[in-house]
């Protein structure tokens, strides 16, 4: 029994001291620029302290509707409990694998009635016992399986991560969208009430015989036109209500207000902070990284199996009539026994095995580092259309303020006979156009707000 112990422990000390086949992992070069192209000249005066990425999402959505929408969501929303539900069957995954690297203890107990010549009284035999069996890790083949699937329980992690900042950008550019929609339904029906006013003008001029006609249906298609936006509005509105229910984990239904659009607090120039902080902050990115992790530890599984496999083997017990005499004299057994197992012949699978663990490996480092190349790409394209986006609504709010007095100076100009009514159709009608571009131009704005927060990887903690 002392020997058999001795040896049990020879070969497991051999075993931890083994070897790990295959490369260890070394996070590939990586062409990482100095500075995001689409960075405004730096305002010192109005930067906030942390980095945009850093601030909490509380603090980049004040609306505290928008935060009670978020909050919901981050709770019900299907996406997220099943990228919870996928961590733990990676959780689960990774205590399998890592029992492969312990020895393996059953217990057995038979009761078995035998009649023969050498046995003639047909005696019952009790038998228990013990088997031990254990596969030497020698190579570091599970050891490596190990890696593999911790670096896989990381990605499931950080992909749940992912599914969170995709989450909160989703409900906020969905909420602007909202209150975009609310804005232009609310533009639409002043200028139909106000057009309505118009017509009622214009057709008592036209009985009264001061206007012709034409104004009177010049004004009717000014009405025509609010009405017709009014119902492609309602239906919007409906829908995004319906997109919103639907991210909150609810069934589709109305969702509260909160702040007007053009109220909503968003900085007006935002700090990226450094590109190779990205790389810590992107869960995409992460999850990547540890995708080719994993990867990367399976070609050393691969490579272990060219080497000999190592096995031992151990049983004890006891066999007897009676259970009082189990562990005593000549009842008790023991056996201790070891083999190698070398691969001879395999008509190439395991070539094949490792040339394929080679290539997914490749393949994961070219995913990484395409990864964090878009990375790079999404938050220059989100600096750009920010600073853009906002200097194009400055632009329309001047241009949405000239229409609007041109409009009205040409409804002074035909209610003194100075013109026809055909001016005032076409101005109000560009001015009806430039409100409604206007609100649009403020949602676009918004929204590439938080895409920004969403490409700098902020949000999800």
């Amino acid at each position: 029994m002392i020997r058999m112990r001795t040896t049990v422990a020879t070969v497991l000390l051999a075993a931890l001291a083994g070897c790990k086949v295959g490369p260890n992992y070394q996070r590939p070069a990586l062409d990482v620029p100095g500075q995001y192209r689409g960075t405004a000249p730096a305002l010192p005066q109005q930067a906030p302290p942390t980095p945009f990425a850093e601030m909490k999402w509380p603090d980049v959505y004040k609306d505290d509707v928008l935060q009670q929408l978020i909050k919901e969501a981050l709770t019900n929303n299907y996406d997220v409990r099943i990228a919870a539900s996928v961590i733990m069957q990676a959780q689960a995954s990774l205590g399998i694998t890592r029992a492969n690297q312990f020895p393996s203890l059953a217990g057995s107990f038979a009761i078995q009635n035998e009649r023969n010549s050498a046995y003639p009284g047909a005696p019952t035999f009790d038998t228990a016992g013990l088997s031990l069996s254990y596969i030497v890790d020698f190579w570091g083949q599970y050891r490596r399986a190990t890696e593999s699937a911790r670096a896989a329980l990381l990605s499931t992690q950080y992909a749940q991560n992912v599914v969170r900042i995709t989450l909160i950008d989703s409900v906020a550019a969905a909420y602007f969208q909202l209150r975009a929609f609310d804005a232009q339904l609310d533009i639409s029906q002043q200028t139909a009430a106000a057009d309505r006013e118009i017509m009622r003008i214009n057709t008592i001029g036209f009985k009264g015989g001061e206007y012709a006609i034409t104004d009177v249906y010049q004004a009717q298609l000014l009405v025509q036109t609010a009405e017709a936006q009014i119902i492609t509005l309602q239906q919007s509105i409906e829908q995004t209500e319906n997109q919103l229910s639907i991210l909150m984990g609810r069934n589709p239904g109305s969702i509260i207000r909160g702040l007007k659009l053009v109220d909503q607090p968003h900085l007006s120039e935002v700090p990226a902070g450094l590109p190779s902080a990205l790389l810590e902050r992107r869960p995409d990115v992460q999850q990547a990284e540890q995708a080719l992790v994993a990867a990367n530890a399976n070609v050393g599984v691969a490579k272990a199996n060219f080497f000999p496999q190592l096995s031992l083997t151990g049983t004890f017990g006891a066999q007897s009539t009676a259970l009082s005499s189990f562990l005593q004299g000549p009842a008790t057994f023991w056996a201790v026994g070891g083999g190698v197992v070398q691969p001879l012949f395999e008509g190439g699978r395991i070539t094949s095995g490792y040339k394929l663990a080679w290539a997914q490996r490749d393949q994961a480092e070219l995913s990484y580092k395409q990864t964090v190349q878009q990375a790079f790409a999404d938050v220059s394209n989100g600096l750009v259309g920010y600073r853009q986006s906002r200097l194009y609504r400055i632009k329309l709010q001047e241009q949405t303020a000239t229409y609007e007095e041109t409009a009205r100076l040409a409804n002074v100009r035909f209610m003194g006979g100075y013109t026809s009514f055909l001016e005032v159709l076409y101005t109000q009608q560009q001015y009806f156009t430039s409100e409604l571009s206007l609100t649009q131009a403020w949602y676009a704005e918004m929204q590439y707000y938080a895409q920004l927060y969403q490409a700098l990887g902020g949000g999800w903690e």
